[in-house]
């Protein structure tokens, strides 16, 4: 467990709906993991935010799990989203993902409720304690309206082994570099928002879970790959490629833009679940305008 870790591109995947919204579209979401694994990515991540958790059945949300896991067969590592604002609910979707084959699973922040920092260290506490599998947290204070804060991230790390890493959507690089400082090796630290990857990359993060990377998995791993390899310019002027996309991806609210995205490539509907609406008609001609030819993000 002290062992695992997560580097480069890892994709937050998007859960393709049939038309009506009734149901997952099982065949379009298996394709769409083969097409990230095909395309170079690093890791996946079903049942996040990205992947409209709030609105999954506690069945959809296993099955989901399962078949990435099946599709995935061991090339790439799985880490499942299981966060919710009820510990008790987020103990048990945990469970049910770890049994699923996850290798490991990602906490968001209650949202909602605002804990106090001593509530998020008794939340991820009784999480940890209630499963035997590595746990990534997700911080992402512009969502759950909690931060998360280095201290509490550290004394969680301190009282809980299987912790081992962040997914960081604070939008402070400051974040990453106190806890990095001063954690060291004890944990890895993750994008959790494409614009601010390559920021990241340069205080210490060992890459990304990308929204972007449903789109150009390729191109958002060769960004990492460069920076890794010391091709620092390569890597910015691949990073500049991408960032017209990361903006479009959130010009309405996520996921919607990403699924009309992938509905004009053809590669399955732009349904999202009640209460997010599909992407506009304004949305839909920007996303024309910036997807659908991939040189531009090369």
């Amino acid at each position: 467990m002290a062992g695992f870790t997560l580097r480069g591109a890892v994709t937050a995947l998007v859960t393709p709906f049939t038309a009506d919204g009734s149901a997952v579209d099982w065949d379009a979401f298996e394709r769409h993991v083969e097409a990230q694994i095909q395309g170079g990515i690093q890791g996946l991540v079903p049942c996040g935010t990205t992947g409209e958790s709030p609105t999954l059945g506690d069945v959809e949300h296993r099955e989901l799990v399962a078949r990435t896991v099946r599709v995935a067969r061991g090339r790439v590592p799985v880490l499942a989203g299981a966060g919710t604002n009820n510990t008790m609910k987020t103990i048990e979707l945990a469970r049910g993902a770890v049994v699923a084959g996850a290798d490991a699973v990602m906490v968001v922040m209650p949202y909602y409720n605002k804990p106090s920092q001593e509530g998020l260290v008794r939340h991820v506490g009784l999480v940890a304690s209630a499963i035997d599998a590595p746990i990534v947290l997700y911080n992402v204070p512009s969502r759950t309206v909690v931060d998360l804060s280095a201290d509490t991230t550290l004394r969680i790390l301190e009282k809980h082994p299987n912790v081992v890493g962040v997914k960081d959507a604070s939008g402070n690089v400051c974040y990453c570099q106190d806890l990095l400082r001063r954690a060291g090796d004890r944990v890895f630290v993750l994008s959790g928002d494409d614009p601010l990857t390559l920021p990241l990359l340069a205080v210490g993060a060992v890459g990304v879970i990308s929204v972007t990377s449903n789109l150009y998995p390729g191109q958002v791993n060769a960004v990492i790959d460069a920076f890794a390899a010391g091709r620092i310019a390569e890597a910015r002027a691949k990073n500049f490629a991408l960032y017209p996309v990361h903006r479009a991806l959130f010009m309405e609210p996520s996921p919607a833009p990403t699924k009309a995205a992938l509905n004009l490539q053809g590669r399955m509907n732009a349904t999202v679940r009640p209460p997010l609406v599909e992407a506009t008609e304004g949305c839909r001609q920007h996303l024309l305008g910036v997807f659908l030819h991939p040189s531009e993000a090369t």
